[in-house]
C-alpha cells in the first residue's frame, strides 16, 4: 500500500512487500524498551495522558512506547507513530495507531493540535536538530505537552573517575570509544546539555535525570508546555 504522498506505508516496500526485519536490530530495540521503557512511562504518566488525547511519538522505532500511550487514549484518542524505519512497526498500525514514514529533521509534523508530542533518543541521532524541535513545538495544540528524552554523553565523560584497577580502566576505555563512535556517526555528544535555541527561549518544565556512575547513562528529560 502506497499513501498519496508516495511513499511506502508501515514498512513496506514499494512493490508493497514487507522486507524482513534484522535480527540485530530486534534485539537492538528489545534491549532500549527493557533498559528506558519504565523511566519513559513514569515521565508519560505524570503528564497525564487520558482518554481521547492526541500524541504523537517521533522515531518511534519498536512497539513499546507506542503501545502504552494506545491504551491510555482509547478508541476516541489518536496515536500517530512515526520514523524513517516502520519496519517494526505494523503490527501496531491499527486504530487508534497511525503509522508513517517520515523524517522529523527534514520534513513538516504529520499533524498539528496534538496533546503530546514525545522523543526518545532522537536528537542525538538527527542532522538538524533545531529543526526538528521546531516542528515538534510547531505540532503541539496551545498548552500541549513537548517531551523530550535522550543521551547526553558530554555530562559523564569518564564511567568511573577513580580508575583503580583493569576493570575500571577497560570501562572508561569503553566510554571513551562510545563517545567516539558517537561522533564520528555525526551524533551530538550534547544533545541534552546543549539546549537548542528555539526551546531554550520558551517557558518549560524541565526534569533531568542525573548521569548514574558505573551504569550505562540514562536518557535525560525536558517536558515542557507549549506557551498559550
Amino acid at each position: 500500500m502506497v499513501p498519496a504522498c508516495g511513499r511506502p506505508a508501515c514498512g513496506e516496500a514499494a512493490d508493497g512487500r514487507r522486507p524482513a526485519v534484522p535480527a540485530q536490530t530486534t534485539r537492538h530495540r528489545v534491549a532500549v524498551a527493557t533498559l528506558f521503557d519504565p523511566t519513559t512511562f513514569r515521565h508519560l504518566e505524570r503528564l497525564g495522558i487520558g482518554s481521547g488525547r492526541r500524541c504523537w511519538e517521533v522515531g518511534a522505532g519498536g512497539t513499546s512506547v507506542v503501545s502504552w500511550p494506545a491504551e491510555k487514549v482509547g478508541p476516541t484518542g489518536q496515536v500517530v507513530a512515526t520514523d524513517i524505519d516502520t519496519s517494526l512497526l505494523a503490527s501496531v498500525a491499527r486504530p487508534p495507531v497511525e503509522v508513517h514514514v517520515h523524517d522529523v529533521s527534514a520534513e513538516e509534523p504529520p499533524g498539528e493540535g496534538f496533546d503530546l508530542v514525545h522523543a526518545r533518543l532522537v536528537l542525538v541521532h538527527v542532522p538538524d536538530r533545531e529543526r526538528a524541535l521546531r516542528s515538534m513545538i510547531k505540532a503541539l495544540r496551545p498548552s500541549g505537552r513537548l517531551l523530550i528524552e535522550d543521551a547526553d554523553p558530554a555530562l559523564q565523560p569518564l564511567v568511573c573517575p577513580d580508575e583503580h584497577g583493569p576493570e575500571q580502566r577497560l570501562a572508561d576505555r569503553l566510554r571513551h570509544g562510545f563517545r567516539r563512535l558517537l561522533a564520528d556517526r555525526g551524533a551530538a555528544s550534547h544533545a541534552c546539555s546543549a539546549r537548542p535555541a528555539c526551546a531554550a527561549s520558551r517557558p518549560m518544565r524541565t526534569s533531568l535525570s542525573p548521569p548514574r556512575p558505573a551504569r550505562t547513562s540514562r536518557p535525560e528529560g525536558w517536558s515542557w508546555p507549549r506557551p498559550r
